[in-house]
């Protein structure tokens, strides 16, 4: 143990150190450049609102902005609208093949979301296989394209999060709340209205949120389907990256308005959360009502056909990816020339996608732990900032958090622009929270006598986290990892910032096959990372016995 100026400088202070310069370099350090940058203007000299001017009064920037707010309360209410019947069926009653549907409801949230938007285009757009048949006898289906595309793909992309939010909530309320109400006359609806929904609703709101954060920061659903209906993320990518010449500062105004309005959604949220909370002992959980027959199959049946829909992106790129193609075109029968094209001339970017991620996870998994150990048992105001600045990213959409690394890094003396190392960097800064919320959960849960025991035996603080407590956490912290690897092989939105030509990923490549009409290698690229996500989930099951949740 050092000491400098009376501060003893043990291994968590070292800790300390270490992970705040890292996020005071990738994390405070870009999004301040970023604000900087959004306060200079081409037009004028010196510190300047004129790109937030230009936003507010300019009709094609401050319509986006409604556009976005558009799409995001109506994708809210939908899903909500879904979310939390599914959950009540699910959690109340004997629901056929309850286990099979919540493993294809967690597949469809944890595919990229381009993907569902490329699925309904192949099955819904102009030259889709649907509208084909449906043309050929008549029948005119609405336009995928536009706002309303959107809302449809976000919906059954997005409800996941209010049914697990939903369901994890129903299923701890204590039984004895419900008893009480049905004993005093009350009718299962009012039951459901008076009791069960404001129970949960913390749980709603927080899946609502998810909901809307998710759908304001999306890119590559709006860029695909939206054509003239243009969103905010899509905005400050025509903005940055434009054929005349792209305007970095007002996408760095562009992305501060975006973080403003996420980080106001989630104040809201607590606000108002935090005047409606309960508590409770979950000793009684509810029990599974046994139904048969025709109230059996009026139960499963709703929610079967939502998560058919919900899975069947998945679905129709799996099969479109074996079928033969002509170009642009899908011709009659079936081989895997989609996959050897791919191979041949995408396999760079598929070992890009998994050694990206591979280098990612273990960062995140290394500082997940460190880090869920200093929030939990070093309480103070280091812990504190700490925390604050961890979940930081929840707020910062993708596409931001990778204007904001370039704007920072794309002059000496740190040139990372282009490279790998800013790939990677930008998946760990993101990605981090699944491995640290998981990690600390698992920590609250862990006594530390243990620790205390070896530490008092004469063990370094170093050697007694890395011999005793870190594979006591493992598990608990695996789960975060996983869910972080699901998500760094299926990133988008910050991807496609960052990379070059050599550091195209998987994502993004799906992206650009897409704009090219090149269906065939899109599907079959998309099937690539669908399996991925698959075998992910099923080692997240085994590695929390099925009892682990993905929010």
């Amino acid at each position: 143990m050092l000491k400098r100026n009376g501060v003893k400088l043990d291994f968590w202070m070292i800790c300390n150190i270490v992970i705040l310069a890292f996020l005071g370099v990738f994390l405070i350090f870009p999004f301040s450049s970023l604000i900087f940058r959004s306060l200079f203007s081409s037009k004028t000299d010196g510190i300047t609102l004129q790109n937030f001017v230009t936003f507010f009064t300019k009709k094609y920037y401050y319509n986006t902005l409604k556009n976005s707010m558009y799409c995001c309360v109506a994708t809210t209410i939908t899903t909500t609208v879904i979310g939390v019947p599914l959950a009540y069926l699910m959690t109340r009653y004997n629901v056929w093949g309850k286990k099979i549907i919540y493993v294809l409801i967690v597949m469809s949230l944890m595919s990229p979301p381009f993907i569902g938007a490329y699925s309904w285009i192949m099955m819904f757009g102009r030259s889709g296989f649907v509208t084909g048949l449906l043309s050929k006898i008549g029948i005119t289906v609405p336009t995928i394209y536009g706002k309303l595309g959107i809302i449809l793909v976000f919906t059954f992309k997005l409800f996941p999060y209010v049914y697990l939010y939903t369901a994890g909530a129903m299923n701890s309320i204590d039984s004895s709340l419900e008893e009480a109400a049905e004993n005093l006359g009350a009718s299962k609806m009012r039951r459901l209205m008076t009791i069960t929904l404001p129970v949960v609703l913390p749980s709603i709101a927080a899946g609502i949120v998810m909901v809307f954060m998710t759908s304001l920061a999306d890119f590559g659903t709006p860029m695909l389907i939206g054509e003239g209906f243009t969103v905010l993320p899509v905005l400050i990518y025509n903005e940055y990256i434009s054929e005349m010449g792209g305007n970095a500062n007002l996408a760095s105004a562009l992305s501060v308005i975006v973080v403003c309005c996420s980080t106001g959604i989630l104040l809201i949220q607590k606000l108002l959360i935090s005047r409606k909370n309960y508590v409770m002992t979950a000793l009684r959980p509810p029990k599974e009502v046994e139904l048969r027959g025709v109230k059996r199959f009026l139960v499963s049946v709703p929610v079967i056909i939502v998560t058919a829909i919900a899975i069947m992106p998945q679905i129709v790129v799996l099969i479109t990816s074996f079928v033969n193609t002509n170009g642009p075109r899908f011709v009659e029968g079936f081989g895997i020339n989609s996959y050897k094209m791919v191979i041949n001339r995408l396999g760079l970017n598929i070992r890009n996608t998994y050694s990206f991620a591979v280098a990612a996870i273990v960062l995140i998994v290394l500082g997940g732990m460190l880090i869920s150990y200093l929030t939990v048992r070093k309480r103070g105001k280091i812990a504190k900032i700490l925390d604050w600045l961890i979940m930081f990213p929840f707020v910062i959409p993708g596409s931001v958090l990778g204007i904001s690394l370039v704007v920072a890094f794309n002059k000496k003396p740190l040139l990372l622009t282009g490279t790998a190392a800013i790939m990677v960097i930008s998946y760990v800064v993101r990605k981090l929270p699944y491995t640290v919320r998981s990690g600390s959960a698992f920590l609250h849960q862990m006594d530390p006598s243990v620790e205390e025991a070896s530490v008092n035996l004469g063990v370094s603080p170093m050697k007694t986290f890395f011999k005793i407590t870190a594979p006591l956490m493992l598990p608990g912290v695996l789960s975060g990892a996983i869910l972080s690897w699901i998500t760094c092989v299926n990133e988008l939105s910050s991807s496609i910032m960052l990379y070059a030509g050599k550091t195209s990923t998987i994502s993004v490549a799906i992206y650009t096959e897409v704009v090219r009409n090149s269906y065939g290698t899109a599907a079959a690229l998309s099937s690539i990372l669908t399996l991925t996500t698959v075998a992910s989930l099923i080692l997240f099951m085994a590695v929390t016995k099925g009892k682990g949740s993905v929010i």
